[in-house]
C-alpha cells in the first residue's frame, strides 16, 4: 500500500476517471488535475475522450445483463477483458496527450454495470407499489425478487434474494497494465450499508456545484436519467438525489429496432423533432409503479431496458404510430418522467433555480427544448455553461471519488442513496 500512502503527501494529483454507463456506448476517460480534497477540492480537466468498444463487445455486455442470456464463464472472462479495455483507454489518453504513466497518481474506475438490484423504499400507504416494484419486469410478467436486506429469504430452489449490484472491469488488470494505483467498485460499500448504490455522483456534484444563493439541479441523462438537487446554502444532509426513470435507453432501443440496427440513437433528436408524441401512451406509461416510489430510488436496464422498450414499441405499433412519432413519444416520456419527479419531490421546499444537464441526452436538442418548455420556472442549461464538460462530468466524478477515498473521506451521501451511514468507497489495488 506504499503507493497510496505516498500519494497522501501530494497537494496536487493527476487522476484518470474511467466510466462506462448503461448505454454501453464506450469508455469515457477523463484526465484531471485535482487540488485538495473535500470542500477544498478544485478540479481542472486536462483531457477527455470516449473510446468506443470494439465491434461485438456492446452486444456481449448486453447479453451479460439478462439472466436468460448470461453465463458465469462469460462474466468471468468479460470481467478481465473489460478491465483490459479500461486500461487501454487510460493508456491511450496519456499517449495522445504526450503524458507518461509515471506522472499519473491515481485511477478511479466505475467499471461496467451488468446488473443492479437495489433496495426500494416503501412509500407511506403504498406497500402494494413497493411489492410490485420489488419484482423485475420480464417477459411474461413479474418475477419474484426479495428486497429487504434484513430478511434474506431462501427460495425452495436455494436462491437467496437480496439487494446487490455487479460492476465488471477488473481493477487489478487496470492497475497492472497501466502501472497506476487504482480505486474501483465504488457502489458496493453504499449498498452494504443499506443504500441504493446510486446516485454516487451526488457527492462530487455537491463539491463542484453547491451555491449559497441558488438551488442547483444536476440532471444526467445517460441510459437512465438521474437528478441531484443541491438546496441553496444547504449542507451534505440536505442533498436529495434519485434516478428519475429512462433516459436514452428506450429511445436508443427503439431507433435500433426501427432501423434494423443501422442507427443506434436519435442523433441530436432529429427524428423526435420530426414526430409527434402520442400523449395517451405516455400517460399510461407514467403509471408504472417506479414513478410512484419516494426517493431514494434507483433503476436500470433490469426495469427499463430492452423488454420495456419493446413493450412500448409494440404499444405504439398497435396505435399505428409512424416511426418518428414512436421516437417522439419515447423522447417525451423521458422529459415527462424528469418533470414528474421534480413536481413530486423537488419543488415545494427547494424550487430548482438552475438545472444543469449532462450525459448523452444533453446533445438531444428535442429533449433540451422540451425541458426548457416544461420546466417554466427553471433555467435549463448544458452543464458546459458552468465550466464543467457535459460529456466528461461522470468520469470526472469518479476521479473525484477516488481522490476522496484516498484521503479517507466518505464518498456517499445517505440523504441521496438511503445508506445508513457515510462510507469510504471503492477497492484499492496496487500496480
Amino acid at each position: 500500500m506504499i503507493e497510496f500512502y505516498e500519494l497522501l503527501k501530494k497537494q496536487k494529483k493527476y487522476v484518470i476517471g474511467l466510466m462506462s454507463g448503461t448505454s454501453v456506448d464506450g469508455i469515457d476517460a477523463a484526465l484531471v488535475e485535482i487540488t485538495g480534497h473535500g470542500l477544498e477540492t478544485v478540479v481542472n480537466l486536462i483531457a477527455f475522450e470516449t473510446f468506443p468498444f470494439p465491434p461485438g463487445v456492446p452486444q456481449r455486455i448486453l447479453a451479460l445483463c439478462q439472466p436468460d442470456t448470461s453465463r458465469v464463464d462469460d462474466i468471468c472472462e468479460m470481467n478481465f477483458y473489460i478491465g483490459h479495455l479500461f486500461a487501454e483507454a487510460a493508456k491511450h489518453i496519456l499517449q495522445k496527450n504526450g503524458i507518461h504513466a509515471g506522472d499519473i497518481d491515481l485511477i478511479g474506475s466505475h467499471g461496467q454495470t451488468i446488473h443492479h438490484l437495489p433496495l426500494f423504499t416503501e412509500p407511506q400507504g403504498k406497500s402494494q407499489i413497493r411489492e410490485k416494484v420489488a419484482h423485475n419486469e420480464v417477459e411474461g410478467g413479474w418475477t419474484e425478487r426479495h428486497v429487504n436486506p434484513k430478511t434474506y429469504l431462501t427460495e425452495p430452489q436455494g436462491k437467496i434474494k437480496m439487494p446487490s449490484t455487479l460492476q465488471i472491469g477488473e481493477p487489478a488488470v487496470i492497475a497492472h497494465e497501466t502501472g497506476i494505483p487504482t480505486i474501483a467498485d465504488f457502489r458496493v460499500a453504499d449498498m452494504a450499508a443499506g443504500g441504493q448504490g446510486a446516485p454516487l455522483v451526488s457527492y462530487p456534484d455537491y463539491l463542484l456545484f453547491h451555491s449559497s444563493v441558488k438551488t442547483v439541479g444536476l440532471l444526467n441523462i445517460g441510459g437512465i436519467a438521474n437528478l441531484t438537487v443541491l438546496p441553496a446554502n444547504g449542507a451534505f444532509d440536505s442533498v436529495s438525489a434519485a434516478d428519475t426513470g429512462p433516459g436514452n435507453m428506450c429511445i436508443d432501443a427503439a431507433v435500433s429496432e426501427i432501423t434494423d440496427g443501422r442507427e443506434r440513437y436519435d442523433k441530436a433528436g432529429h427524428r423526435a423533432a420530426r414526430g409527434t408524441p402520442y400523449r395517451p401512451l405516455i400517460d399510461e406509461w407514467l403509471q408504472h409503479p417506479f414513478f410512484q416510489l419516494t426517493p431514494p430510488k434507483t433503476t436500470g436496464r433490469e426495469m427499463f431496458g430492452y423488454t420495456f422498450a419493446m413493450e412500448c414499441l409494440s404499444a405504439c405499433r398497435q396505435h399505428n404510430l409512424a416511426d418518428n412519432d414512436v421516437i417522439a413519444t419515447l423522447t417525451e416520456l423521458t422529459v415527462q418522467t424528469v418533470a414528474l419527479y421534480i413536481s413530486q419531490f423537488a419543488t415545494e421546499q427547494n424550487p430548482i433555480d438552475i438545472l444543469y444537464v449532462s450525459g448523452g441526452g444533453v446533445h438531444n436538442q428535442t429533449i433540451m427544448r422540451r425541458l426548457n418548455e416544461v420546466l417554466v420556472n427553471t433555467t435549463v442549461e448544458p452543464v458546459d455553461n458552468s465550466g464543467i464538460s457535459a460529456d466528461a462530468k461522470e468520469a470526472i466524478a469518479f476521479a473525484i471519488l477516488a481522490n476522496e477515498s484516498l484521503h479517507g473521506q466518505a464518498g456517499n451521501l445517505p440523504s441521496a442513496t438511503g445508506a445508513s451511514v457515510r462510507k469510504i468507497l471503492g477497492k484499492f489495488v496496487c500496480p
